[in-house]
């Protein structure tokens, strides 16, 4: 195995970590995967497992093609998801799937996070859609979640959960951890009023900023402030 995949071994173990901890998921729930940059290979955690109890040699190394290179451990049963995005989205080089209790209840409403948020329109873009219902570890689950997610940064799955993306696993994180706040936010605001959805052209401006010059800073302070 290459130096590089035993480095995003390392780093998916502790992600996976800190994921459990941030209230996310629970139990041995949700998965994380990171692309191995100039190869075509992808850590991914394994299934069943709970976070607390794994080590970095449970990592489990596979190729584009859906193949165990290392590892003893079976894949997250979502594999085919993140593979999926991987081939759809060049830009992407980590997948993070959470259960995190509001971003949940609106993909049980099936009822999309609209771009309320500054920084929810910075990191995701024009809102959080919802992909149409397919079983868990399915094909049609992948394809349903590529389709949705498009060039944002995260989609909510219905019934399910929530799928965030980014060009590291920081990035990945703070994405989720800005869904759920956005997706608390959007339920509580809907309760007192009408929630007030930024115009197009302001979100625009926000998302390009952000991948322009900002997000660097973001996602090292997101990372300081997380340990």
């Amino acid at each position: 195995m290459t130096v590089a995949a035993e480095k995003y071994k390392e780093q998916v173990y502790k992600m996976g970590l800190r994921m459990a901890t941030s209230g996310l998921v629970t139990g041995t729930w949700g998965n994380l995967s990171a692309r191995v940059p100039r190869e075509d290979l992808v850590v991914i955690t394994p299934s069943g497992l709970p976070y607390t109890t794994l080590q970095v040699r449970d990592m489990v190394v596979m190729d584009m093609n859906g193949q165990v290179v290392e590892g003893e451990r079976c894949p997250s049963t979502e594999f085919q998801l993140h593979l999926a995005i991987y081939r759809a989205r060049p830009d992407v080089y980590a997948v993070m799937h959470t259960h995190s209790v509001f971003a949940s209840a609106l993909a049980v409403a099936r009822k999309p996070i609209p771009p309320i948020l500054e920084d929810l329109a910075q990191t995701v873009g024009d809102g959080v859609p919802v992909a149409s219902y397919a079983r868990a570890g399915t094909e049609e689950l992948a394809r349903a979640a590529v389709e949705a997610l498009g060039n944002r940064g995260a989609v909510l799955l219905a019934n399910h959960g929530v799928i965030g993306v980014g060009r590291n696993l920081e990035e990945a994180f703070m994405v989720c951890q800005i869904v759920e706040k956005s997706a608390k936010v959007y339920v509580w605001a809907d309760l007192v009023g009408k929630p007030a959805i930024l115009p197009p052209d302001e979100v625009q401006a926000l998302r390009d900023s952000y991948l322009n010059s900002y997000s660097q800073a973001a996602i090292r302070n997101y990372a300081v402030n997380d340990r």
